[in-house]
C-alpha cells in the first residue's frame, strides 16, 4: 500500500479485534468470556464494562487516527488547522462522543450507577483538546493524562512520510504531556526501524539510542522486560500496567512483542491480558505490520473491521 498505510491498517484491525473486551480489568472475569475459544477477537457480544459499540468499530484511540487519516486524504495543506476542525466535527458538540460525555456527567449524580454508555467513549485528552480549540489556544493538547492518543493521532501522518521533527506539532494538538511525547517518539522510531528492514527493531532501538538521555528510562525498562520474557503475558501486564497510561501501556506492549511470533499471536495475547488492550493493540498491530507486511494481518480480521475498507481504498 502507498505511504505505508498497511501499518495504519494493522493498528486499526488490532484495535477493532480487541475492542469488545476493552477495559476489562478483572482478568478472571475476562477468562470466563473467552473460555474454550482459540480466537477471541471480535467478540459478537460486548464485554466492556464502560461502553458498548458495534463489533468491528474502533475505540477512541484508533478513532483519533481515523480523523487524521481523513484530514490527510482531503489534502496536505494546513494539516494541523484542518485536523482541529475535523476533531471538533467528529468528537465535539453535536457528535455522539460529546453526547455520551454529557450522559456520563449525568450518571455520576446517580448513586451507585453501574451502567454502560451506549455508544463510543471520548478520552480525556480529546475532551481537553476540544475545549482548548474552542478557546482558540495556540497549543491545544491535553495535560491531565499520559496516554496513547498522541501516538494514535500521529500514526497516519508519520506514515505519509512527514519527518519525526514535525510530529511534535501533531502530537501536541492532542497532548502536551512530555511523557506521552517521549513514548510516542520511541514507538515511531521502532516502527521506522521495522519498515527499514531491521531484523529485530526493539534491539536496534536499544542499540541506537543507548546513549541518548531522552530514552534512558525507556531503554532501561526494555532491558528489564527482556528478563521477564519467560513469564506469562497476563501476569507481566498485571505487574507492568494494565491501564492506559505510560509507561505501563508501552512496557506491556514490548512484552507482547518479544513473546510473539506474528501479528495474530501478539494481538490475542494482548486481548487476553485485559485492561486497556486497545491502546496496546494499536502499537503492537502497527509494529508487526511494519515488520512483516500487509499479509501478516489475518484476512478474516480485515473483513470484520469496519474502517478497513477506507484504508484499503488508498492503495
Amino acid at each position: 500500500m502507498k505511504n505505508n498505510l498497511h501499518v495504519f491498517l494493522g493498528a486499526t484491525v488490532a484495535d477493532a479485534a480487541a475492542r469488545p473486551l476493552h477495559w476489562v480489568y478483572n482478568q478472571k472475569k475476562l477468562y470466563t468470556y473467552i473460555k474454550g475459544k482459540k480466537d477471541f477477537s471480535f467478540l459478537k457480544e460486548n464485554k466492556s464494562p464502560f461502553y458498548n459499540i458495534k463489533t468491528g468499530k474502533v475505540s477512541g484511540y484508533n478513532e483519533i487516527g481515523q480523523v487524521m487519516f481523513k484530514t490527510l486524504i482531503e489534502g496536505h495543506d494546513n494539516i494541523n488547522e484542518r485536523f482541529k476542525k475535523n476533531i471538533l466535527k467528529n468528537f465535539g458538540p453535536g457528535s455522539i462522543y460529546w453526547r455520551n460525555l454529557g450522559l456520563r456527567s449525568k450518571y455520576k449524580k446517580v448513586k451507585d450507577w453501574r451502567g454502560i454508555v451506549k455508544g463510543p467513549w471520548i478520552h480525556q485528552n480529546v475532551i481537553e483538546t476540544i475545549r482548548n480549540i474552542k478557546l482558540k489556544k495556540k497549543i491545544t493538547g491535553g495535560v491531565k493524562v499520559n496516554e496513547s492518543d498522541g501516538f494514535c493521532a500521529s500514526l497516519p501522518y508519520f506514515l505519509y512520510g512527514f519527518d519525526l521533527k514535525s510530529l511534535k506539532k501533531i502530537i501536541s494538538t492532542v497532548t502536551v504531556s512530555k511523557i506521552s511525547y517521549k513514548y510516542a517518539l520511541a514507538k515511531f522510531h521502532i516502527i521506522d526501524l521495522a519498515l527499514k528492514g531491521a531484523r529485530n527493531p526493539i534491539n536496534e532501538f536499544v542499540k541506537k539510542f543507548r546513549k541518548d538521555s531522552n530514552y534512558k528510562t525507556i531503554i532501561n525498562d526494555i532491558i528489564k522486560i527482556k528478563k521477564l520474557k519467560s513469564s506469562s503475558h497476563p501476569s507481566v501486564v498485571k505487574k507492568l500496567g494494565m491501564a492506559c497510561s505510560y509507561p505501563g501501556t508501552f512496557n506491556s506492549s514490548i512484552h507482547a512483542i518479544i513473546n510473539s511470533k506474528n501479528y495474530k499471536d501478539a494481538i490475542l495475547k494482548t486481548i487476553k491480558a485485559g485492561g486497556c488492550n486497545c491502546s496496546r493493540a494499536n502499537f503492537i498491530g502497527a509494529y508487526f505490520t511494519a515488520l512483516k507486511g500487509l499479509n501478516s494481518i489475518p484476512k478474516s480480521w480485515i473483513k470484520k473491521t469496519l474502517p478497513a475498507k477506507k484504508i484499503l481504498n488508498q492503495r
